[in-house]
């Protein structure tokens, strides 16, 4: 298992750097070439949505993301570090146009991406997004 793991500060301009190595990590563990503009604009939507949580949050912990290169698979984790509260927490502060833009971003994640894993809680929160490499479509021998 191979992972190469980015740290980036919570700036927009920084995302675009995570899309083009995520591509290139994922065309070198074997995703298929068709699926690698799903692969940046997942990784993107991601991104931007830990940016956005961090400046909105005043949070100077980098973005982490992490690729993960596995036998029949390859895996991107984004992470970030603003506490997650759930809206029915007593004393939680909602605001409905952040709330509005965090569901959208991850419906368009959910839409690129088969396989999504979405956890947070007040520690911070990360997305993992799993796509199969050539290595788990070949046919057995």
């Amino acid at each position: 298992m191979a992972t190469v793991e980015l740290r980036f500060s919570a700036l927009p301009e920084h995302v675009r750097t995570a899309r083009l190595v995520a591509a290139a990590v994922a065309r070198r563990a074997g995703v298929d070439e068709a699926v690698l503009d799903e692969v940046r604009l997942a990784v993107g939507e991601a991104c931007s949505r830990a940016v956005g949580l961090h400046q909105h949050g005043g949070i100077t912990a980098p973005v982490m993301v992490s690729l993960i290169e596995e036998e029949k698979q390859f895996s991107i984790e984004v992470g970030d570090e603003a506490p997650h509260a759930s809206p029915a927490a007593p004393g939680a502060a909602v605001d409905d146009a952040e709330i509005e833009e965090d569901e959208m971003g991850l419906a368009v994640i959910s839409g690129l991406v088969d396989d999504v894993e979405v956890t947070a809680d007040e520690a911070g929160g990360r997305i993992r997004m799993t796509w199969p490499t050539a290595s788990a479509m070949l046919p057995p021998v």
